[in-house]
């Protein structure tokens, strides 16, 4: 492991960011007092901080040198609606909310770089450390993108990095191409005839419909994609009636599908409508669908060729040839870094948070990030500057 002596003793002082982070999560375009808390430090560091874009957004600049080239690191900041389980002293204070997926510990290790970079400046051009809410579903890259985020802060590549429980600490994983999978909801109403339950002759069954649909749609994956090509249909609410005699007007399916590329995604979206209209139309009953209904759908999450290898240089560095993955199982998990993926070029990496024995896994109310990567994370990020940006001009 090669850290830079001036990053260790940052360590102390990240597990105090993060704790606090932890302590106090805000849910997507909420982070008013994350981002207050993000800019004060990046402000004390010296650096030239704007606030504001997709609603709760930071981006924070620093120049060094003489160099035109630019690069955008980028971590989230927001948390998730999950009621905390764990009962260490820095435990989530709002009800409800914590966080889950490691954003607190993403949003301390760039703080660390932010205040390295600040103090050293020995690379040759500009850092933008983005700072970015309302990844968990809200689509805030893109919410910042839609806001000028690009044309404020004029990258030339942008990087991302993300805990990933059953990683070894100290070891990270990166591919070019797919990294992670697109994301898409969809909600379907079906709407029959009430009746009585003993007279179901008298109506028409939005339930029965309902339940023939359910196993149609999982014969999208098995019987439409190519074999070789992964992704997942998964039915994730239903709701229906509220009564036990009395067969209700209408059922309402909810769902998502993934998959890793564009042609993919489509061919799922339209057969979903085809099955839907044609298994309604066989049981007389009718239905509505809409895709994205509450949230917008994520792109792939595709890691650039080119920056991947500057990303690679950057990981085996840090941790060593022995230490990387170079080619990881794509995730069919998704990531709204996606979106700035497609206006700039760049590379989405999986940093190890160690085992997820005892519940620490994502997204589960037990999960905790290991403060014990965090001087890791840095050490990649000043890496990557000083790869992409090179050494000052003297």
């Amino acid at each position: 492991m090669s850290i830079a002596n001036d990053i260790q003793p940052l360590h102390a002082q990240m597990r105090e960011w993060r704790q606090h982070l932890h302590r106090f999560p805000e849910a997507a375009f909420e982070e008013t007092k994350t981002a207050e808390f993000i800019a004060d430090k990046l402000t004390s560091f010296g650096l030239d901080v704007h606030r504001g874009l997709g609603e709760t957004g930071v981006v924070a600049t620093l120049t060094a040198g003489s160099g035109g080239k630019k690069i955008a690191l980028r971590a989230d900041m927001d948390a998730l609606f999950i009621q905390e389980q764990n009962t260490f002293a820095y435990k989530s204070c709002h009800d409800g909310k914590m966080h889950a997926c490691g954003h607190d510990g993403h949003a301390a290790i760039l703080l660390g770089a932010a205040s390295y970079l600040a103090e050293h400046r020995d690379f040759n051009g500009t850092v933008y450390f983005i700072f970015q809410p309302a990844e968990e579903g809200r689509a805030g890259a893109r919410r910042m993108i839609d806001d000028g985020l690009f044309e404020q802060f004029p990258a030339d590549c942008v990087f991302g990095l993300h805990n990933f429980p059953d990683i070894p600490p100290g070891h990270f994983a990166l591919k070019s191409g797919a990294m992670m999978a697109s994301f898409d909801c969809f909600e379907i109403i079906i709407a029959g005839q009430a009746t009585h339950a003993a007279m179901p002759h008298l109506g028409n069954d939005a339930i029965v419909a309902s339940a023939q649909l359910i196993t149609a749609l999982q014969t999208i994956v098995s019987r439409t994609l190519n074999p070789t090509d992964p992704a997942v249909v998964s039915i994730t609410q239903i709701h229906a009636g509220n009564t036990w005699n009395a067969l209700p007007e209408s059922v309402v399916l909810r769902g998502t599908f993934r998959c890793f590329n564009r042609a993919t995604q489509k061919t799922i979206a339209d057969k979903i409508a085809r099955l839907v209209n044609a298994v309604c139309e066989g049981f007389e009953v009718s239905a509505e669908i809409k895709f994205n209904p509450e949230n917008p759908g994520y792109p792939v999450t595709f890691n650039a060729e080119a920056e991947t290898e500057l990303a690679l240089q950057a990981a085996m560095a840090v941790a060593g040839e022995d230490c990387v993955d170079r080619q990881p199982a794509p995730c069919m998990g998704s990531e709204d870094f996606a979106f700035m993926l497609q206006e700039k070029p760049g590379c989405y990496v999986w940093i190890g948070n160690g085992s997820s024995e005892n519940g620490c896994l994502l997204h589960n109310p037990h999960y905790d990030f290991n403060d014990e990567i965090l001087p890791i994370g840095t050490a990649y990020w000043v890496k990557l500057v000083e790869t992409v940006l090179g050494k000052p001009v003297l």
